[in-house]
């Protein structure tokens, strides 16, 4: 499973998102809170910094775009001053803000979030200002809408709809939009607002409420796997949906659709803020199932991408070098590191097109000494990757003599694992490691000043790509022979 999501990650594309739904303006006041007022019992907030971001339907934007998506987004927006600031932001992202559609008696959408930051600790908010009018739409703005959306409907992959009840995704309009996006072959997924009839989601392919949506939803609470499998089923039929996914907090989402269900988990995070989740949800839903993946595939990246969110301040998008580096950092624990080279090179890859420097070295590392810990920290330093290719027992013995190695290659690359130093270990039973080099194409080639003179193996097909070999200090008389024959001698001593 960790090699099919680190695949599906890394092979997103650009997919084509039409996105409808209640578009806003976060702002963020930030000041110190140091003394409460003597007018009342309330912190006085020392304005520092103001600072605006995507919200609502904006944020899903923002992270599909972030993700790799091209969008095309429609809703309602004021006649004012947020209105421009919106759309820039949007703009600036690459986002399609053409379909947006003024309203002139209705305001943008504004949450003021006041922060305040206390004796030099992490930011609080101490309260919320919102800004906002729910009033029905128009039948001509409604027209309108209905008119967008048809016409870039053909030119979209999937579509988005998000819902936070403030008047764009009414009854009549989400009916509109689901029959024209399903007679067109396309899905459309719905995060709902909190509300007690669900009707209006009816047809649609998927929708993702959280627990206390779907608490209200269904009528009663979502407590375990057994309420949650039940709610979900009831939803599915109900609302003649291809699938469910109910986002449960930090025990991960509850996935049901024709194929299965069950619960899907997700490791338990620090939650700073939970603000954005649900859009982060939505989003990586969207790129995923667009790029083709199975449901179950969608919900795991959508777990991963959903509790890095909550670990930020904020509304803050997350990134697929994010999503592919916590992939590689929750199955890439010491026993993790050690892996085929067939394993690795999709990874390396992708590290190689993040822009970072791959160091290979390699050798037998018999016996752990201080001199391997120095030389392996120093490799460190040439680079950001470090892949260690360690010789098979067989290539010891041939190597070393009959006695060798004095520890099975499973405890080597087991002690090698723990050192912070290196990232990945491979075995290779040959007696020269030119086949791992050129599977690897490090940037560096790593060898011990002692091979300076005599060649170093892989050096000539490192350089021919662009690479280049390094010479690391040695540390005297630190060697895995030396400590074998101080071992052997004081056996001796002791006949």
């Amino acid at each position: 499973m960790y090699e099919k999501l680190l695949k599906t990650v890394t092979n997103l594309g650009s997919p084509r998102i039409l996105l409808v739904g209640d578009f806003m303006l976060d702002v963020y006041i930030y000041g110190d809170a140091l003394r409460i007022s003597p007018e009342a019992p309330v912190p006085v907030l020392k304005v520092k910094e103001v600072s605006h971001a995507c919200g609502g339907a904006a944020s899903v934007a923002i992270n599909l775009l972030t993700l790799g998506a091209k969008v095309t987004c429609i809703g309602t927006i004021g006649c004012d001053d947020n209105a421009k600031i919106l759309k820039k932001l949007l703009s600036d992202k690459g986002a399609d803000i053409d379909s947006l559609i003024e309203t002139p008696n209705k305001p943008t959408i504004t949450k003021q979030r006041l922060v305040g930051l206390a004796q030099h600790r992490h930011r609080q908010q101490l309260m919320r200002i919102d800004t906002e009018c729910t009033d029905l739409l128009s039948n001509d703005i409604c027209e309108k809408a209905k008119d967008t959306f048809t016409k870039v409907l053909n030119n979209c992959d999937i579509v988005c709809l998000q819902d936070y009840n403030k008047s764009m995704l009414t009854p009549n309009l989400c009916k509109y939009f689901i029959d024209a996006a399903r007679q067109a072959g396309k899905k459309l997924l719905i995060d709902p607002a909190f509300n007690i009839d669900y009707t209006k989601y009816m047809g649609a392919t998927l929708i993702t409420p959280n627990r206390k949506e779907t608490s209200a939803a269904v009528g009663f609470e979502v407590i375990d796997n057994a309420t949650a499998e039940k709610a979900a089923k009831i939803l599915c039929e109900d609302l003649k949906l291809d699938a469910v996914v109910i986002t449960l907090d930090k025990e991960g989402a509850y996935l049901h659709c024709d194929e299965k269900s069950e619960l899907i988990p997700t490791r338990i995070r620090k939650v700073y803020d939970v603000t954005g989740a649900g859009d982060m949800v939505l989003a990586a839903l969207a790129v995923t199932i667009a790029a083709e993946c199975d449901y179950e595939t969608s919900v795991q990246i959508c777990n991963i991408a959903g509790g890095i969110e909550v670990e930020k301040f904020g509304v803050a998008p997350v990134s697929v070098y994010e999503i592919v580096n916590e992939i590689i950092a929750e199955n890439h624990g010491a026993s993790g590191k050690i892996r085929t080279i067939d394993s690795i090179t999709q990874e390396l890859n992708w590290h190689r097109n993040q822009g970072r420097k791959i160091v290979f070295t390699n050798g037998c590392f018999d016996i752990i000494h201080p001199g391997h810990v120095e030389y392996l920290s120093f490799c460190k330093k040439q680079g950001d990757v470090v892949v260690l290719g360690l010789n098979s027992d067989s290539s010891v013995k041939q190597l070393k003599g009959p006695e060798r190695p004095v520890n099975n290659q499973h405890d080597r690359a087991a002690v090698l694992a723990g050192l912070e130093s290196i990232d990945y270990i491979v075995i290779f039973d040959e007696l020269d490691p030119l086949n791992t080099i050129k599977k690897v194409k490090p940037n560096i080639l790593v060898k011990g000043k002692d091979w300076e003179d005599k060649g170093v193996i892989g050096g000539e097909f490192v350089k021919e790509n662009g690479g280049k070999v390094i010479f690391a200090p040695l540390v005297e008389g630190k060697s895995s022979t030396a400590t074998i024959e101080k071992l052997k001698s004081i056996k001796d001593s002791d006949k």
